[in-house]
């Protein structure tokens, strides 16, 4: 019986084998690679990656698709994770991982968000997302696209937008056009801030009004920041900061004691 897309899990399944040739030779799997797919659905992904790897794990919520899966493959093959990919302790499947997948787009930055506390285990991830989503991701500072999610994210990894895919590659086709992104976490010897939970805390106050100056959107802590030191001036707004000045912000007001360590 066919499966029918189930909008609560965002389901738009790729069909276009030309993309899908695309993807494979982007992410390049070899045998031994410890990959995690999210979200394979009717496996478009899974099977051309199952030609390459000896095993593969996948996560999947649609209880139907997983139990589909578990039917295609042996548990020696593929290992099914019928679970929230939002809950799944990716830290806990192993290292140097290598993620993948076409990710549902109503949870796409918050996945996105969750992955990032894993970034220590992985090696690599190559997701289809959202264009417009992709386009903040490697947005750079001073753009219309730049953001809360550029940040946070280009604190932690390289990105690069590879190509588009529009609408018709799915079935049935979303009302946007997407695109896949390599995502490669960086090293150990990456700027880091003093605090994570303040970095996260000052970025999100920044740009929850973007559109006015920083002196004004951060007028708390204000008197405590060293703009000059920094490269940034109090009329400067969010979106021409970029993530090191940001980071060296949230050390200058954890030292001052106006942000928690």
């Amino acid at each position: 019986m066919a499966h029918q897309a189930r909008k609560r899990f965002g389901q738009h399944f790729l069909v276009d084998d030309a993309v899908i040739d695309q993807i494979v030779r982007a992410i390049r799997p070899e045998a031994g690679d410890p990959m995690i797919e999210i979200g394979p659905g009717l496996s478009a992904l899974t099977a051309p990656l199952l030609e390459s790897l000896a095993r593969l794990t996948v996560v999947e919520l649609d209880r139907d698709l997983a139990r589909r899966l578990r039917a295609a493959w042996p548990p020696e093959r593929l290992t099914v994770i019928e679970a929230d990919a939002l809950e799944v302790d990716y830290s806990a499947l192993g290292g140097s991982l290598r993620i993948v997948g076409n990710l549902p787009y109503n949870i796409s930055s918050p996945l996105l968000f969750h992955l990032a506390g894993h970034a220590e285990a992985v090696r690599d991830q190559h997701f289809m997302l959202q264009r417009e989503v992709i386009d903040r991701m490697v947005a750079e500072p001073g753009s219309g696209d730049y953001g809360r999610l550029s940040v946070m994210l280009q604190a932690r990894y390289a990105m690069s937008k590879l190509f588009d895919v529009p609408p018709e590659s799915f079935d049935p086709p979303p009302k946007v056009m997407s695109a896949v992104v390599r995502m490669v976490p960086l090293g150990a010897d990456r700027p880091r801030p003093a605090s994570e939970a303040a970095f996260a805390a000052l970025v999100t106050r920044a740009f929850a009004q973007r559109r006015k100056m920083l002196r004004r959107v951060l007028a708390d802590w204000a008197d405590d920041i060293e703009w000059h030191a920094l490269g940034v001036a109090p009329t400067d707004r969010a979106e021409t900061v970029s993530p090191r000045q940001f980071m060296a912000m949230s050390d200058q007001l954890v030292a001052a004691g106006r942000l928690p360590r």
